[in-house]
Order: C-alpha cells, then structure tokens, then sequence
C-alpha cells in the first residue's frame, strides 16, 4: 500500500463528488492491508467511513447541492433486482459494489458517491462525529433492528472497540441498562464508554462478569452483542443470559467452524441473531439519534494522522488509548 497522486474522478450521472474531510480507518480495512479479506477487488483505494463536503454534482442529481456536508452509506450500488434490494436491504445484496472494496474509497482527498447512498448531516453534527457515522449505522442495524432492544433491558456488550462503543451507545439511547465486557488493556475505553453512559465496565481479567450481570439483573441479561470476534466471547455470552434471551454476534471470527454450546441454546431458549453491516433504514435511525444529540461519537476519537502517515494508523495496534484512527485530510 502507498501514497500516490491519482485525478480526481469525474461524477457520472446521478453521482455526487465528496472532499473528504475525514475518514475512519475500520477493521475490515486492517485485514484488507494483510490481505486477509477476500471480498477486497485490488488494486482498490480502501476507505469506506467518511464525512466530507460536496464540491461538484453530476447529472441528474437533485437531492443534494455543491457546499453540503455529508457522509455516505458504505453500498455505492446495489444490484437492484435481487429479493434483498427490493426490500432494500443492500447490506445483504450478494452482486453488491461497496467503497473501499469493490469501487475507490474514502482515503482519497475526493470520492464519487451515488447520491442515493448521500445522507446530509444534521446542523449539529460536527464533520469530525459524522466520519464514525457508518460504525453507528451498523450499531443501529444491530440493537435497534435486529435485536430490537427495548428500554428497561440489559444489554451485554462485548468488545469495547469502535464497533463495542457504537453499540453500547445507542443502547443507552434506547433505554437499556448497558454493561461493557472487556479486558485491561481496554481500561482508557471504559473511561470513555462511561463518559457515554454505559452503567458499567468490567475488565474480565479483574472481575468475574458473570457475577456482575447476575447482580444487577434477575437471572441474567436480555441481551448479550458480539463484537469482537473472539470465540470465548461468544461461549461466555451464554452464560450472562436469562432463559430466552438472545445473542447478536457481529463480531467476524477467524475460522467458519467455532464451538456451539447447543444444550445451552435448546435448554434455555436462547436466540443467536446475525447483524451485518447497515441498510438504508439503519442510516435513517442513525441520522435521527445524530439530530437528537443523544449520540456524540467523536468523543470516542483519541488518534488522528495526516494520510501521508497512513502506516503509523494502519501498523498501530488497537488497543489502549489508539483504538479508533483516522486519516485527516484537512477541512
């Protein structure tokens, strides 16, 4: 990977052209970089969490004018005809071209984006809060379709990455009693999920989370999200649920054959939900809670380089107080 001048590309019509003002460098594109991701198309500019300005409008489009400040879906465009798009579902969409995969992403200084995938930004939406909009639209997708959390729930997250702290917010948002599930190298995320409003943390190296959970609940929790990938995360989300509850994993494991504890899942009636990515419906809660100012996730930004020094992003472990990086291209 490296740094090179390329054109600026041209809209075609119904595009619109983004300067980007900052983009969030994700997990799929760390495994893009070691060439651990297989649906990445190369050579490709990766990128596909962004917020910028729109400089230049292509034929035909409408919905969006030169000056707006925006940030995009990570589909540039569905198939259209497949069962999953017509209910618009594109995250499912199997002939699917995303940024950052299949078309040039958002580490680029400009972008083309089908204005269908656009979403304006709401006035109190900074540029720098907007570039983690996708992470959110993928929290959304998770609690508040899929799992369809409720207020008065518990909700178990595990993982306190970026994906981790999206979740726990907008579970917050909701109305969920929410507690973060981590280790203690994560100590600088619980400071902020806290900031956030998460209930509580706990660093699963000092405390038994289980006795957490069944402390604070009657028989365990509601809910338990995945988001790390880890396989003793999954087997541990079994056991901080009550009869009936259910799992979300959006965490990616390493491997297609993991361990299933299938006496736990007939015994107690427990639910295991899959949450990929987001649609166009999960932007418009994100867009909402954005609007509302009950989301604030720039708060959970702690590292910020210029392109030029991409590789200092990319070869930074995530952990500690570097666990969410960007690029920044300049406003």
């Amino acid at each position: 990977m490296e740094v090179q001048e390329v054109e600026i590309p041209k809209c075609e019509p119904g595009d619109v052209l983004i300067k980007v003002a900052y983009a969030g460098i994700c997990g799929t594109d760390l495994h893009a970089y070691k060439g651990e991701y297989s649906r990445t198309k190369f050579p490709v500019v990766l990128g596909h969490e962004l917020s910028g300005v729109i400089t230049a409008v292509g034929e035909g489009v409408t919905k969006f004018k030169v000056g707006d400040r925006v940030t995009c879906e990570s589909t540039y465009k569905p198939c259209g005809t497949c069962r999953y798009c017509k209910k618009k579902e594109y995250n499912l969409c199997g002939h699917r071209i995303g940024i950052g995969t299949n078309k040039d992403g958002a580490f680029e200084e400009y972008m083309t984006m089908q204005e269908d995938r656009v979403w304006k930004l709401p006035d109190n939406v900074s540029l720098r809060s907007a570039a983690i909009s996708e992470p959110l639209a993928c929290a959304t997708h998770s609690v508040m379709e899929i799992g369809n959390v409720q207020a008065g729930e518990t909700v178990v997250v595990f993982g306190a990455g970026a994906i981790g702290l999206m979740v726990a917010q907008v579970a917050v948002a909701v109305g969920a009693t929410v507690i973060l599930a981590g280790l203690t190298i994560d100590e600088p995320r619980f400071g902020i999920a806290k900031e956030m409003g998460v209930q509580r943390c706990v660093d699963q190296m000092k405390e038994d989370l289980v006795e957490v959970v069944m402390s604070m609940t009657d028989g365990g929790a509601d809910v338990a999200v995945e988001c790390s990938g880890a396989v003793p995360a999954f087997a541990k989300a079994f056991d901080v649920l009550h009869k009936g509850g259910r799992i979300i994993q959006m965490g990616l494991f390493k491997g297609d054959s993991i361990p299933m504890p299938w006496e736990k899942v007939v015994q107690n009636e427990i639910s295991i939900l899959g949450s990929r990515s987001q649609k166009p419906s999960s932007w418009q809660k994100a867009m909402d809670l954005f609007a509302s100012g009950k989301i604030v996730p720039e708060k959970a930004v702690t590292m910020e380089v210029p392109v030029e020094e991409w590789k200092e992003a990319f070869d930074t472990p995530p952990s500690g107080k570097k666990f969410i990086k960007f690029d920044d291209f300049g406003e």
